[in-house]
């Protein structure tokens, strides 16, 4: 029988022992660069702060956006404040988003815009909206959003250009989806509204007493105009969407029965209060965000 000789090598283990080292030590190096990317990449931008009001945890996996009320010309730190005074906010960072005249007074208050050029700046506010939550949800956020009266009527603009998934959960309040042409067209003529009995729109007779008052009221008709049950008519599930209106609302008025029945077919949340546009917010916010945001007060 032929002899088989076994071959033996001469192993350097100094060698593998600093080849293991270094091997190792790159591997930690790899883990701690991955840890500090993830929570710079939870940080926010200089270019997103300089859009919004904020509060809380700059790394929260929850952000609470606002889209407010008015139009006004100031951004409102307000209502940001009190949520955080309000609310269980552990893991919730809120911020307000700046619109076209809150960002920018200049055009509004010298010179009466055209509906026109109402339309573009609420245009720039919706993009602003977008650019925001656009941001929190590319770092993987869990992102919903909150629109109020005005705010209301921008949120549905964003849904209708950029869809309904843009975030993960809309509460619409004090707003509608087609207001009456009559509202939306004295606006257009810088006149104030309101509603009788939250049915019948009552024009103010004159246009307001300066620029910045007929301008505002512009930026309204600007948004109102558009019919939401056509411009969302495409979008078949509403499910992430909770509308939230007053049967006395005496800014917008009510719901109709249309409106009603076009969100219900989209199967979105509807909840309705008996209060006028102010104690409609006031009574009903705080449950709308505890059950359909899951952010529970303290």
């Amino acid at each position: 029988m032929k002899r088989v000789y076994l071959k033996t090598t001469n192993i350097n283990y100094h060698s593998l022992i600093g080849k293991f080292t270094s091997m190792l030590f790159l591997i930690l190096i790899i883990i701690s660069c991955s840890k500090k990317d993830d929570v710079e990449a939870l940080k926010i931008s200089q270019e997103i702060k300089e859009l919004i009001y904020f509060k809380g945890n700059e790394s929260a996996s929850t952000v609470l956006i606002n889209s407010q009320g008015g139009p006004g010309y100031q951004l409102d730190e307000g209502t940001v404040n009190l949520f955080f005074q309000g609310y269980n906010t552990d893991d919730v960072l809120m911020a307000n988003v700046h619109q076209a005249q809150t960002k920018n007074l200049d055009p509004f208050t010298n010179n009466d815009l055209t509906l026109e050029q109402a339309v573009n700046f609420n245009a720039e506010s919706v993009e602003n909206l977008f650019r925001t939550i656009q941001f929190f949800k590319d770092q993987g956020r869990t992102v919903y959003v909150l629109g109020v009266s005005y705010g209301a009527f921008l949120t549905q603009q964003l849904i209708a250009k950029h869809g309904i998934n843009v975030a993960d959960k809309y509460i619409i309040l004090t707003g509608r989806l087609d207001i009456n042409d009559e509202i939306w067209q004295g606006a257009a003529e810088g006149k104030d509204s309101k509603f009788i009995n939250a049915v019948t729109p009552d024009i103010a007779a004159n246009p307001g007493a300066s620029a910045a008052e007929r301008n505002t009221a512009r930026l309204f008709a600007g948004i109102a105009k558009n019919r939401y049950t056509q411009n969302l008519r495409a979008i078949n599930d509403l499910s992430n969407l909770m509308y939230v209106y007053g049967k006395n609302d005496n800014a917008v008025g009510r719901l109709t029965s249309e409106e009603i029945q076009f969100l219900q077919t989209r199967n979105a949340s509807i909840i309705s209060g008996n209060g006028n546009h102010d104690e409609t917010y006031e009574d009903l916010i705080v449950d709308a965000i505890k059950d359909f945001f899951g952010i529970a007060p303290k």
